[in-house]
């Protein structure tokens, strides 16, 4: 004997059915919508970013910063490696800048770089002679002019005067660092470079966490059109600033911990150069000495 099954119990296994399909689709959506954000307009991205430093009365009065904390350098190349410790210091007042960095070491005593307003200035590491970092800088100087070097950490930061700078800013959609997913901004100054300059933002945050800079440098041809194996190598430079431990400083969250990284590429080998800052002293619109500012004279 055949039973059939009454009519109202498919119909309520149809709509069970149906229910379990929406709710794996809703579920699925809120997992796809977790894992890549939309869209979003450099503007935009921007905005929520100045918003993560500090309220705009804040941002505006702190006018001058310094931040001072202890360093750490490892060298890798072909030839060895080494490490030294010592002491940072990155110091702005307006659109002004200085970074030092010192070491009790004879053949490496530090970095000083600083900008008037003006004039970007590197100090020689022994008599006439700068550093790896020191001339990549100099070739460079957008980096300093524009507020880029430091980022948050100083009161030149690029993204806090962005239609002063009259710079472009592209959004180039999200990437991974680590685990972190960030979106990201491409910047040109306005009166160009030969870098391209990466920005990045932590997604969740909008708290600046990398600034990445890259250039390749063809090979080329010896005159005479002979060969010179020194003169046919392709150099690639990619200097990368990583900013994290973010804090609350005044009426500012700035990060604490700010390294600095030179890699350069060639075929005869590569060399990677580090400095970590981790920065603990913090003050304000505090007057900062204008001589300071020429590295090249101090």
């Amino acid at each position: 004997m055949i039973k059939i099954r009454p009519r109202r119990n498919r119909l309520g296994l149809i709509a069970i059915c149906a229910l379990v399909t929406s709710l794996l689709s809703l579920t699925t959506s809120v997992r796809s919508t977790g894992r890549t954000p939309d869209k979003m307009k450099a503007e935009e991205v921007v905005a929520k970013h100045l918003d993560s430093i500090g309220t705009a009365a804040a941002r505006s009065g702190a006018h001058s910063r310094i931040a001072v904390g202890t360093a750490r350098a490892t060298f890798k190349a072909r030839g060895g490696s080494g490490t030294l410790n010592g002491r940072a210091v990155l110091g702005s007042v307006n659109q002004k800048a200085l970074l030092a960095i010192a070491f009790n070491a004879p053949n490496y005593p530090g970095e000083k770089f600083g900008f008037d307003g003006k004039k970007f200035a590197v100090a020689y590491v022994t008599p006439g002679v700068r550093s790896t970092l020191g001339n990549f800088l100099l070739s460079h100087s957008s980096v300093f002019k524009d507020g880029l070097m430091g980022g948050t950490l100083s009161s030149a930061w690029a993204l806090l005067n962005l239609e002063d700078r009259k710079a472009k800013i592209e959004y180039g959609g999200t990437e991974k660092i680590g685990d972190k997913l960030v979106h990201k901004l491409r910047y040109s100054p306005n009166k160009g470079a030969d870098l391209d300059i990466s920005l990045y933002f932590d997604a969740e945050t909008f708290q600046h966490v990398r600034t990445q800079y890259e250039r390749v440098v063809g090979a080329r041809i010896a005159g005479g059109g002979i060969d010179n194996q020194a003169s046919q190598q392709e150099t690639r430079y990619k200097m990368i600033e990583n900013f994290s431990d973010y804090k609350q400083e005044g009426e500012l969250t700035l990060p604490h911990s700010y390294t600095l990284q030179l890699e350069i590429t060639k075929t005869t080998g590569s060399s990677m150069d580090k400095w970590e800052m981790n920065l603990s002293d913090f003050t304000f619109n505090q007057a900062i000495d204008e001589k300071s500012l020429d590295v090249e004279a101090n």
